[in-house]
């Protein structure tokens, strides 16, 4: 029987702490936040819960908090997640986030050759396992590009495209945080060329893409993200010599952040305001509505309308096969905000991410996966990628998948 804490019990850290309480291999979950209330809210609706108030930027009260458990699940901003990966070894208890940090003296490639390296090694020592980047994207879509991966001899190119295109007309421009929603935004891209990680600007490379079920062809750029990070540095090794990778975001919500970006909107430099220093960036997250979190808020969006409720998360890999070039189409099949909000009294955000994160969690908890270290979702063996997409379908996300022969 496994104890779990659980820190940060927002929209994924609740979804993940509700699909532990069914597990019959967990005995006891903590779920902690700074927000007590929050915590009691969730804890209190779940027979295995306990809330807990807790300021993880402290260690020495993570490093409180986790004694005793098999597995902390950070739920919390990437910010958090050295201390937290820092008071799992202190403590000796497996770890698990939801998206790599960005270390900004040595920045974001070097920030993941130094997990693979040194945290690693960290981890490996104590005989523990941290697997990090393990929700929806990056996640999910690590999991399907080497499940694609797997049915070639060689790797030519990984692209994912996900179109996001839910628009309330109650202005609602983000589904979940708008401060990192925004500052991955207006971050600079990378992407895999030629074998080589190339860093770009935010908005860049923009193109048309058709996406199965959608009408119009959605614009797409280039979007700041782990996976073209992490493929390109494991390309050897777990994706037999994937050359290009790329990771590209459309909708409403692109276009708007685009805008923004251009109007100087995102800075995080102060300007003059009739004798007034002010930050673009600071302000405008005042102005921003929160993303919705109950469910009368959510049905409140609901009840005044939707412009749009569609969107398509789709991995294309092409490589080759027995001497023929293939093509792989994967497009993940998930609800949408209503149908999420029917069934699951939750946002479509919340869902898909939640899901392929308490997946993920289930499947630390009951051993599915126990290699010592440091690992991302690609690196998964045989056996955990199945348990995980076995556990996803049950849970309503599931893949549909089509193998071309090219021709040319």
């Amino acid at each position: 029987m496994k104890k779990i804490i659980v820190v940060g019990v927002g929209a994924q850290g609740s979804t993940i702490a509700k699909r532990l309480s069914e597990d019959l291999n967990i005995s006891e979950i903590i779920c902690a936040d700074y927000d007590l209330k929050a915590a009691h809210a969730l804890g209190d609706t779940l027979d295995k819960a306990t809330a807990i108030q807790l300021d993880a930027s402290d260690i020495k009260k993570v490093i409180e908090a986790a004694k005793g458990c098999d597995l902390i699940v950070n739920g919390l901003p990437v910010d958090f997640n050295e201390a937290i990966m820092e008071a799992a070894l202190e403590t000796n208890v497996n770890y698990m986030d939801m998206a790599g940090y960005v270390d900004d003296d040595i920045g974001f490639v070097e920030s993941y050759k130094k997990m693979f390296s040194d945290w690693n090694k960290r981890f490996k020592a104590k005989h523990l396992t941290a697997l990090i980047g393990a929700g929806s994207t990056p996640g999910f879509a690590n999991v399907v590009a080497r499940e694609s991966v797997e049915k070639m001899d060689s790797c030519e190119s990984i692209d994912i495209n996900a179109y996001e295109g839910v628009w309330a007309k109650k202005f609602t421009p983000f589904w979940w945080s708008p401060e990192v929603a925004l500052e991955d935004m207006g971050n600079v891209t990378y992407r895999v060329e030629n074998g080589e990680i190339v860093e770009d600007h935010a908005y860049s490379r923009p193109v048309m893409l058709k996406f199965k079920g959608i009408e119009k062809e959605i614009r797409m750029v280039d979007h700041f993200h782990d996976e073209p990070v992490t493929m390109g540095l494991l390309a050897d090794t777990v994706l037999k010599g994937v050359k290009n990778v790329a990771f590209r975001y459309g909708g409403p919500t692109v276009d708007l952040s685009e805008n923004l970006l251009k109007l100087g909107m995102l800075s995080e430099e102060p300007v003059d305001y009739k004798g007034t220093r002010v930050i673009p960036m600071e302000f405008l997250l005042q102005l921003i509505p929160r993303p919705p979190k109950h469910p009368d808020e959510i049905q409140a969006i609901i009840d005044e309308g939707l412009e749009l409720d569609e969107g398509a998360f789709q991995v294309r890999v092409e490589g080759m096969k027995d001497g023929k070039k293939i093509v792989v189409d994967n497009y993940a099949i998930a609800p949408g905000l209503v149908e999420s909000f029917e069934k699951y009294k939750i946002t479509q955000e919340s869902f898909f991410t939640g899901q392929c994160a308490a997946v993920f969690t289930k499947m630390m908890a009951n051993d599915k996966f126990t290699e010592k270290g440091l690992f991302v979702p690609e690196q998964l063996n045989d056996e955990a990628r199945k348990y995980f997409l076995d556990e996803l379908a049950k849970c309503g996300v599931t893949i549909d998948q089509t193998i071309e022969e090219l021709t040319n």
